[in-house]
């Protein structure tokens, strides 16, 4: 098992889950994060680490967003690893209800 940042994150881009990470797990893209399914330990701190419930187990992904689980695997590392909290994105496409 591993955890997913699903598109709910897409340019929200909270880092906060980043800074839990005990393996250095998360990859940041410019307008999202990726969690490396290969390098996560499964330890749950970024899911409740994560202010607009972006993350989830790969088994618990909700139907529309199952397509995540695939571009977090394919995806991941082709960028950076990421490891401090940065301020949020809070973009043009962002889902968080306090923007």
């Amino acid at each position: 098992m591993a955890y997913v940042v699903t598109e709910i994150c897409v340019d929200c881009k909270y880092t906060s889950c980043a800074a839990v990470c005990p393996v250095e797990a998360f990859h940041e893209a410019p307008d999202t994060l990726y969690i490396d399914p290969d390098t996560c330990i499964d330890c749950n701190a970024c899911q409740y680490e994560c202010p607009i419930d972006a993350i989830f187990p790969d088994y618990d992904v909700p139907e529309k967003h199952k397509p995540s689980i695939e571009m977090n695997a394919k995806e991941a590392n082709k960028f950076p690893v990421i490891v401090t909290t940065k301020p949020p994105l809070k973009g043009a496409k962002c889902s968080d209800p306090s923007k």
